[in-house]
């Protein structure tokens, strides 16, 4: 079934409108109103509201026996302040979409509309919106939910909008697509002291310029390889913004990344050793804890199956090249207890890259990420 031309009218500015008023993680509940008046016009046979937060689900059930297949799109944006003059820019300051989260639900939406006209022949469709992608604890709550079990499908699939790759080219392959990462918070604690006596207090300051560089050449192997492992030391702060005061305070934050789950156990333990070894060199307390966990992302081969012969039966072109990526995605999740495949969409090779202030969702995917998916769900259910 295809979109009409009515249709990408619609769609489009039902994304230019989730783009103007963009919501950031865990703050998406107008997002997610907009969204459920979407779904109200295709009657599907349930809507579920608050999932994980403000996650959407949408079932569009055939009432007969067969699979059931789980599409899932973001809901949440970013907070940049955005670069634009087009006339869908946002409206709220300090904040946008600027990863395309606004057109993933746009492709969703797309197949909302198609599937409230057709059913499919057996079988069931759920089309899951999900909150709080950049901070990973939106999958983590969806699929924690008590609703999550009766939904949980035998195929979970995705997609995410590639700057750098052709317009509407794929890029697609089989075992990891993303890397497992986490925040790691390392907190040191001493006692301050008069600027002019510093001899008096115990400063962290030994500690952290210890501990920068050290984290930082943690892990090692080849990202090709299933032991890659690196870490990133984002940020770092110690004592007060006064000239009078030695400090008695720090925290250093750092990211840990790995190919594989099974890899960071290792790796936070090596970063856990590096900090308590510190901390008692110097005579510091020290704690730890993590943030922003994402599992990796790993395709399933029968589920990548069903979405290469959707494109080839689609016509659009795939490869394998680029992949996996360092960057985390906490689809991986869906994975878990399911067949799940995520793919890379290409939205043009000098478009702007995720995450910059001048991005925008390129309007042609809509229908290109909808054929895709309404393709397996005809193969998969008829």
């Amino acid at each position: 079934m295809d979109l009409t031309n009515q249709d990408i009218a619609d769609l489009v500015a039902f994304r230019r409108e989730l783009h103007r008023f963009p919501e950031i993680s865990n703050e998406e509940e107008e997002t997610a109103r907009r969204v459920v008046d979407f779904l109200k016009q295709t009657a599907p046979g349930e809507i579920f509201t608050g999932m994980g937060g403000h996650g959407v689900a949408a079932v569009y059930d055939s009432g007969k026996p067969g699979p059931t297949l789980l599409f899932r799109a973001e809901l949440d944006a970013l907070p940049i302040e955005e670069l634009s003059d087009a006339p869908h820019r946002s409206t709220i300051p300090g904040k946008s979409h600027m990863c395309g989260h606004d057109g993933h639900t746009a492709i969703l939406a797309a197949m909302a509309r198609q599937l409230g006209r057709k059913a499919p022949a057996r079988g069931r469709v759920v089309l899951m919106f999900q909150p709080a992608e950049e901070t990973g604890n939106g999958a983590a709550g969806v699929t924690a939910d008590p609703r999550y079990e009766a939904l949980r499908p035998d195929f979970a699939f995705s997609l995410h909008n590639l700057p750098g790759t052709p317009l509407g080219h794929v890029r697609l392959k089989e075992g990891v697509v993303n890397c497992a990462s986490r925040g790691m918070r390392i907190v040191l604690s001493g006692k301050t002291a008069h600027s002019s006596m510093p001899e008096t207090g115990t400063s962290p300051m030994p500690a952290v310029a210890e501990l920068m560089p050290a984290l930082a050449k943690l892990g090692g192997g080849r990202f090709s390889q299933d032991d890659f492992a690196m870490v990133t030391v984002t940020h770092a702060q110690m004592g007060e913004a006064v000239f009078g005061v030695a400090p008695g305070y720090a925290e250093v934050w750092a990211t840990l990344r790995t190919r594989l789950d099974e890899r960071m156990a290792a790796l936070c333990a090596d970063a856990e050793k590096l900090a308590q070894e510190a901390a008692v060199r110097h005579g510091l307390g020290c704690v730890f804890d993590y943030h922003e966990i994402f599992v990796a992302s790993l395709n399933a081969p029968q589920a990548v199956a069903h979405l290469r012969q959707a494109m080839d039966e689609a016509g659009i072109s795939h490869d394998e090249e680029e992949l996996p990526m360092r960057a985390s995605e906490d689809f991986g999740l869906f994975g878990r207890g399911s067949a799940s495949a995520m793919l890379f969409l290409g939205s043009g090779e000098t478009h702007p890259q995720l995450h910059n202030p001048d991005y925008d969702f390129p309007d042609d995917l809509i229908p290109i990420g909808a054929r895709i998916f309404m393709r397996v769900v005809g193969n998969v259910l008829g």
